[in-house]
């Protein structure tokens, strides 16, 4: 089969596209210095210490989205379209928050407590991403977007050792945010009250039967199926 058959043939594939919004709406943000700030800061921050190995399951999280992404768009129909509402619709809420309530933290350490290879990594972080734009914290919010479309794929459900380690890499990032100080707790905090309202709307709420029978119903997984076709 041709690659542009395929396509035809897997037409909401084109969802992805909104990847390019997202990146160019984001840049504009980063690039609008000249505004009034909000700080975020919660005391428990301050009894968070740098650590600097959380740099690592925090840079895994961009193969994490990717990869989840790239596995569902060749393998359900459902489960891409579920993830992509899910992540997009999230992130688009947090461009909104950031165009309307830019805010910004000061957590990052003026001198780090160690030098080695992965402090190294942490500079460079943040000379290439600034400490604006971080309430709620996409990188929290991501992260639980893929496991809970991993957690509810008909395919990858039913492999504990999947779901697992999806958990714990979900974990590890959603931590590295704040002991790399990139995140206020806030920030992880409001991140998963969204992830929970995305939870609501993407997986609970039966469309299908809301459009036949003109009620807002909610889903039952066990009962719905879907025509994997356009």
């Amino acid at each position: 089969m041709k690659i542009k058959d395929w396509i035809y043939m897997h037409r909401y594939v084109w969802l992805i596209g909104y990847t390019l919004v997202y990146l160019l709406w984001f840049r504009l943000l980063e690039l609008m210095t000249n505004r009034e700030w909000n700080t975020i800061h919660v005391a428990l921050d301050d009894l968070i210490p740098f650590e600097e190995i959380f740099v690592i399951p925090y840079f895994l999280w961009f193969a994490y989205i990717v990869v989840a992404i790239l596995y569902f768009m060749f393998t359900s129909k459902e489960d891409f379209v579920n993830c992509t509402l899910f992540l997009f619709i999230g992130m688009t809420i947090c461009l909104v928050i950031y165009s309307l309530w830019p805010n910004v933290q000061n957590l990052r350490p003026v001198q780090f407590p160690r030098d080695n290879f992965l402090t190294d990594i942490v500079k460079q972080l943040y000379v290439t991403d600034t400490s604006t734009n971080v309430c709620p914290s996409i990188h929290v919010f991501n992260s639980i977007g893929v496991h809970i479309a991993i957690a509810k794929s008909k395919r990858l459900r039913n492999h504990p050792i999947i779901v697992g380690s999806s958990f714990c890499l979900m974990v590890s990032i959603c931590l590295s945010t704040v002991f790399l100080k990139q995140h206020s707790v806030f920030d992880g905090v409001c991140a998963i009250v969204l992830a929970i309202f995305m939870y609501l709307i993407v997986y609970k709420v039966d469309y299908e039967n809301m459009r036949q029978n003109g009620r807002w119903n909610r889903r039952d997984d066990k009962d719905v199926v879907r025509n994997p076709s356009i």
